[in-house]
């Protein structure tokens, strides 16, 4: 037989942490960046408990950035940043900027990574172009189709005040690559690419800080990401605001209706201690 108060409790602590949650998502609709949760529940005899903290990896929309630095992904995959230690951590928000050594870095230092390339636009791993084809089927072994994954550097030269001592202004393009710009913009040179990097689950990546994911075993290892990369945007929250408002309002009458039966036994249990002491 069910106990409907050891029933009642259960409901309460479940939908007390669906609002919680629920609240963090609608609390996060504008924050750039920002991975929905989303919950499945797992029911048992007296109540249920959740069984799985997933987040959302759909797309979210793209915002003009802070800068034309910053860049946007529209497609699968994740920015790939490195701090000193060389720890690497994943992320979509690419609200990036090049710092006072010209370094690509993430707005807590960590330095963006990418492939250089030749003046056909090609990806060297090392004195040799990588083919393109066996760069996207390879496995990622410290960087796709076993290429290191390196800083992407664009230092000002003091002499002339140019971007490697011979670009007047860079740009990205849709392919995540990085040009020089000179003579007015007649003449452009591809430079480094931008790595995106992708999973085989990637719901299963670990969220180490706000909007940055490690590996897991469940996630499997690294693939070569696909999309568009462009620049002077940044992805924003990929909250869904309509579905959260509806789950919580049904999260909240469900907490209210299980404080109500609680609220219920308590009372029917004093007025039985009452009974039977008086």
């Amino acid at each position: 037989m069910r106990d409907a108060f050891i029933t009642a409790l259960n409901t309460q602590k479940i939908s007390a942490e669906w609002v919680k949650n629920i609240s963090e998502n609608l609390i996060n609709v504008y924050t750039p960046g920002y991975r929905e949760k989303k919950f499945t529940f797992k029911t048992f005899l007296d109540g249920s408990i959740v069984e799985t903290d997933l987040r959302n990896i759909g797309q979210g929309k793209s915002s003009p950035g802070t800068s034309d630095e910053n860049i946007f992904l529209e497609g699968s995959g994740y920015f790939v940043l490195r701090n000193d230690q060389g720890r690497i951590v994943y992320t979509r928000l690419g609200e990036f900027k090049f710092d006072g050594e010209g370094v690509y870095r993430s707005s807590d230092g960590q330095a963006v990574q990418g492939y250089i390339l030749n003046d056909k636009g090609e990806i060297m791993n090392g004195a040799k172009p990588v083919d393109a084809e066996s760069f996207i089927d390879t496995p990622f072994d410290g960087g796709a189709a076993s290429v290191p994954t390196t800083n992407i550097k664009m230092w000002i030269d003091p002499s002339n005040g140019k971007y490697l001592g011979k670009y007047e202004e860079f740009e990205f393009k849709d392919d995540g690559i990085l040009y020089g710009k000179a003579d007015g913009g007649k003449v452009m040179t591809p430079l480094y690419k931008v790595a995106v990097i992708n999973f085989h689950n990637p719901q299963e990546l670990f969220e180490v800080s706000d909007g940055q994911f490690i590996e897991t075993a469940n996630s499997g290892k690294p693939v070569v990401g696909r999309g568009e990369v462009r620049g002077g945007l940044i992805e924003l929250s990929n909250v869904d605001f309509d579905t959260n408002t509806a789950y919580y309002q049904q999260a909240q009458m469900q907490l209210e209706l299980a404080n109500q039966l609680i609220k219920s036994h308590k009372q029917l249990l004093q007025n039985a201690i009452e009974l039977m002491s008086s």
